[in-house]
């Protein structure tokens, strides 16, 4: 295999995502304050940072997000309207006590479909969640199953729901890593980062309460608090006793999409006896440190020279450029510099041991380049992607070159062959008359001449008249 090694020293603007491997970070978050923590590029799907993200905890409030995600689904898929009333039943009670959060909703109350919604995402109402599940599949149980089966479908292997809004259970518990693939999918649907998004929202008065304005816990959306984060789109909090406090947020800035999780952190009281929410904090520091550290970078562009294959019987030209097919975009730590990629080239006619003849039509594909990078601190090579290799132009046949090969094809064609084969065997008849011919002739010629010489010797003979 013939390979050329050509080291990439200018990057190229971004225009094409390939997908990821996971990328673990190091310091400085190795001082993470959560039992779990994992912090990933929802567009590609990266991991820019973990920390026991297997580790399961109690799900607490954060199942309201499945819960949400289901019913924006069923919304999807014409299963409810947004805007159909749904009638609070004595059964929507039947988990609720003291220790939960509701709105107050009472049984016989009617309430939009998407009123509940808000309700149960941005004012924390648990019982908002049973009337939901009741409505699309008729049951809290049946709905609960449709949870578990959704976050099995996600690729969740660490978590169990048994109920649709969070209260604590030893059988509900969930994972770093399985609330980044709930929340993913979800934040991916419109409705569900809209109702995501809103720190304040007014629910319409119904028919037994008046209009209920609620605020949403995430304080990261709070424009006058001190927790405030500009880049953050969307998040759910939650808060128990045994669970710590946890919290799992979207934000975005210089097109990066970012999605935080925090699990089991804490509440500090401050030497100026206020508090500090170490789920937001650890939060917003994961978002700063991910936004100041990656960006997108496109490490081969289409319109890169990368290298030039040999041609024979080119019309001016002896050799053809060669340009990437796709290019390869990705997500890097800022601390990788470009002259630390190296592009493998294969050109398929060198590797074969085959001439390249013209003529070569733009966009053919002659050879592929792989980009690596080798890591001196880990001994690791990585191969960042694989692209194919196209002329990057047309190159014709010469001229001359195109007539001897016409001839050179009229004379191996069949019809050629036949006439060839047919002009031999009269050339062969000619030269075999010709040949007959000359044989004759020279003997006629012989006997004429001894005739002559007969005749000459009669008349010279003594008593021959002549004589």
């Amino acid at each position: 295999m013939v390979k050329r090694i050509v080291i990439l020293m200018v990057l190229l603007p971004a225009a094409l995502l390939l997908p990821l491997v996971p990328a673990y970070a190091a310091a400085p978050l190795d001082d993470i304050v959560a039992a779990s923590a994992l912090l990933a590029e929802a567009d590609s799907g990266t991991i820019l940072f973990q920390h026991d993200m297997t580790r399961q905890h109690p799900a607490d409030g954060l199942a309201k997000i499945m819960t949400l995600l289901l019913a924006v689904s069923a919304i999807q898929n014409a299963e409810v309207l947004p805007g159909e009333l749904i009638e609070m039943t004595e059964s929507a009670w039947f988990d609720i006590d003291d220790k939960n959060t509701t709105q107050k909703i009472k049984p016989g109350e009617e309430m939009r479909l998407i009123d509940l919604m808000y309700c149960a995402y941005v004012g924390g109402a648990d019982e908002a969640c049973n009337m939901i599940a009741e409505r699309i599949d008729g049951s809290v149980e049946a709905f609960v199953e449709r949870m578990n089966v959704q976050a099995a479908q996600l690729g969740c292997d660490g978590t169990n729901f048994i109920n649709t809004h969070g209260k604590y259970s030893d059988s509900q518990y969930t994972t770093a890593r399985d609330q980044y693939f709930i929340f993913r999918d979800a934040m991916g649907k419109e409705l569900f980062a809209e109702i995501a998004g809103t720190y304040r929202h007014t629910v319409e008065a119904t028919n037994m309460s008046d209009a209920r304005t609620m605020t949403s816990p995430n304080s990261l959306l709070n424009l006058n608090g001190k927790y405030y984060f500009r880049h953050c789109t969307g998040g759910m909090t939650s808060g128990t006793y045994e669970g710590g406090h946890s919290f799992v947020s979207f934000a975005e800035a210089d097109g990066l999409s970012l999605i935080s999780v925090v699990l089991g952190s804490d509440i500090i009281i401050l030497e100026d006896e206020s508090t500090e929410m170490r789920h937001l904090t650890e939060s917003r520091r994961l978002f700063e440190w991910g936004f100041s550290g990656f960006s997108w970078r496109t490490i081969l562009a289409k319109s890169d020279l990368v290298d030039k294959a040999p041609i024979m019987h080119g019309a001016g030209a002896d050799f053809v450029n060669l340009c990437p097919q796709s290019e390869i975009r990705l997500l890097l730590d800022n601390d990788i510099k470009d002259e630390e990629f190296i592009r493998v080239v294969t050109i398929y006619s060198l590797e074969d041991g085959e001439d390249l003849i013209a003529p070569i039509s733009a966009g053919k594909v002659l050879g592929e380049v792989t980009v690596t990078r080798y890591d001196p601190d880990t001994n690791v090579t990585t191969i960042y992607g694989t692209a194919l290799l196209v002329a990057n132009t047309s190159v014709e046949l010469h001229k001359m070159e195109f007539v001897r090969i016409q001839v050179i094809a009229v004379l191996s064609s069949s019809t050629a062959r036949t006439i060839m084969a047919a002009l031999t065997v009269l050339i062969v008849l000619y030269l075999a008359l010709v040949i007959r011919y000359n044989l004759i002739r020279r003997k006629r010629l012989k006997r004429i001449a001894e005739a002559k010489r007969r005749l000459i010797e009669e008349r010279q003979a003594p008593g021959s008249e002549d004589a």
